[in-house]
């Protein structure tokens, strides 16, 4: 290996947000990149499905990139690989056995073929030139999750990948052993899971959940019970189908996801009773007794199953008035609206509902302090710096690193783009990479830019007025008055003295700008909008997104 020159280490996406991961390791010609996520868009991102990293520095450094590594298989990790592979050139995607079948049922609805997509386990062990790579497994809320160790030359990356470090887990513990081993050698640099950095003690474990969640059925034996959570939580699927199972009762799936998730759990014997599974129409002629609806919906989805039940919109279900509702989860940040507007509905429809602010029905996959405190222990780093996670989690991780013994200068709270220079004696902050927000709108990558956001924006709250004018540019002669027609911004039928003003004010802006020589579509265009936009506020208080339509005529009749 060469050993003179520095390694570099930089994040596309996931610092300072929550979601779109993508981070990279770079030395000499050679780049790692791990994980590929999307970001689900707040609410002022109109009309936007997801929001996926700028792929600028990789499609420039494609021929250096050696691999694709992935922890694991939730959206904000694996969701982004689609739009990556249609971009960029990656000669390998290395991923655990749940997020490969994910994978490829993502590739597959996108009519994506790709063959070097190969299964890791904790055991493999990836060599390149400049890298060696191994793999730690992780508990977390999907299976098959993993922490990353790359050997660089200029020392041991750590990259925990998303954990909790949970003691009675449902499936398999934290590789603690392995982590410890890893830590003894040495670790120049630890990058760790920030979701929870703010959450005192530690996570409740899943064990937890289905003693409480096991209670619940065995309290509500005569009823229907409907059951909302994460389908990507392949345990807890797990757990509650084996719970239905005991309690006598069918499970009944809806929503997309779940059905996605179920199909993949079962290929990869995760659920072995296929039997236990019914149809819509066959959980509607059993019993309220023998039956559980797991639907999606947790997050107070408009269109999720959940939603559509509690609106009685479904068109298989209707709620009776002694159905018992369990929200096996929390509402993510941003969500707590949607979710508080659902559980309102359900009560208004007489049905009882659980949720995890009563009764401990929901672990969250992430660490708390005191367990992210462990995982500093373990790796005992040089140098600390915290991923995944808005800027106040990376900021309190910080603040438990040092709490942790770790040197204050040795830590890093980073923004996407920002470079960490490794040397033989040092790390430090070195310049920035192209790193950005990239819009997906239906199937269109990048085609929404902030203008176009802007512009929506601006047309939700003010509304569209539409000017259109017959001009024969030849004679320079405007044929008739301009027709003005608006959505969203005033009632045409209540405001016939304003559309009339809004008509001679056109026409005059026009015909005056008519008489200018050598003018064009364009001038005429952009004098009708600056001119109306100071009447209209002045008249209404708003201005509405202006669109001027010319039509130039020739042959306009006497």
């Amino acid at each position: 290996m060469n050993e003179t020159t520095n390694t570099l280490v930089f994040a596309l996406g996931g610092l300072g947000e929550v979601g779109k991961n993508m981070y990279c390791v770079m030395h000499d010609d050679e780049i790692i990149i791990i994980d590929s996520g999307v970001m689900f868009p707040e609410d002022d991102l109109l009309g936007i499905d997801y929001v996926i990293p700028d792929y600028t520095f990789l499609k420039e450094n494609e021929n250096k990139i050696k691999a694709l590594l992935i922890t694991h298989g939730h959206e904000d990790h694996i969701g982004g690989i689609p739009f990556l592979l249609q971009t960029v050139n990656i000669p390998r995607i290395y991923a655990p056995a749940q997020a490969k079948a994910l994978i490829d049922k993502k590739l597959e609805e996108k009519n994506i073929k790709y063959k070097n997509l190969i299964v890791y386990n904790e055991n493999t062990k990836i060599k390149t030139k400049k890298f060696n790579i191994e793999f730690f497994r992780t508990t977390h809320s999907i299976p098959d999750s993993h922490g990353i160790s790359i050997n660089t030359p200029n020392g041991t990356i750590v990259m925990t990948g998303d954990f909790k470090i949970d003691l009675t887990p449902i499936g398999p513990m934290s590789n603690i052993h392995k982590m410890a081993k890893i830590g003894e050698k040495g670790v120049r640099l630890l990058m760790s899971d920030s979701t929870n950095a703010t959450v005192k003690g530690t996570s409740v474990s899943e064990s937890v959940v289905d003693e409480n969640l096991s209670e619940i059925f065995a309290n509500e034996k005569e009823n229907r019970i409907i059951l909302a959570t994460f389908a990507s939580n392949i345990y807890r699927l797990k757990h509650i189908i084996e719970i239905c199972r005991k309690n006598k009762r069918k499970v009944a799936l809806f929503g997309r996801s779940m059905d996605t998730s179920i199909d993949i759990a079962i290929e990869c014997g995760y659920i072995k009773d296929k039997k236990i599974i019914v149809t819509p129409e066959e959980a509607n002629r059993l019993k309220p007794s023998q039956i559980c609806l797991l639907c999606t919906g947790s997050q107070g989805e408009p269109l999720a199953a959940l939603s559509r039940i509690a609106n009685g919109s479904h068109k298989q279900i209707k709620l009776m008035p002694n159905d018992i509702v369990i929200f096996s989860s929390s509402p993510i940040p941003g969500n707590a609206a949607s979710v508080a507007k659902t559980i309102n509905k359900l009560y208004l429809k007489g049905v009882k509902v659980y949720t995890n602010g009563t009764n401990e029905i929901h672990s969250s996959g992430h660490a708390n302090q005191d367990e992210l405190k462990l995982m500093i222990r373990l790796f005992k780093p040089e140098y600390f710096a915290p991923y995944h996670g808005e800027y106040r989690m990376l900021k309190q991780h910080c603040d438990l690193a040092i709490d942790c013994d770790i040197p204050k200068e040795n830590t890093f709270i980073l923004e996407n783009g920002d470079v960490l220079k490794i040397t033989k004696n040092k790390i430090i902050k070195s310049g920035k990479v192209t790193a950005g927000d990239i819009y997906v709108d239906g199937s269109r990558i990048g085609g929404v830019g902030n203008v176009v956001i802007k512009d929506r924006k601006l047309m939700s709250s003010n509304g569209i007025l539409v000017v259109i004018a017959n001009i024969n540019f030849e004679k320079k002669k405007l044929l008739n008055t301009p027709m003005i027609t608006t959505r969203g911004y005033i009632l045409v039928n209540e405001n016939e003295q304003l559309i009339k003003q809004i008509e001679k004010n056109s026409e005059k802006i026009i015909i005056n700008k008519l008489k200018e020589p050598n003018i064009t579509y364009n001038d005429i265009k952009n004098e009708i909008i600056t001119s109306l936009m100071p009447f209209l506020s002045e008249k209404t208080g708003r201005v509405p997104i202006i669109l001027p339509i010319i039509m130039d005529i020739k042959n306009y009749p006497k």
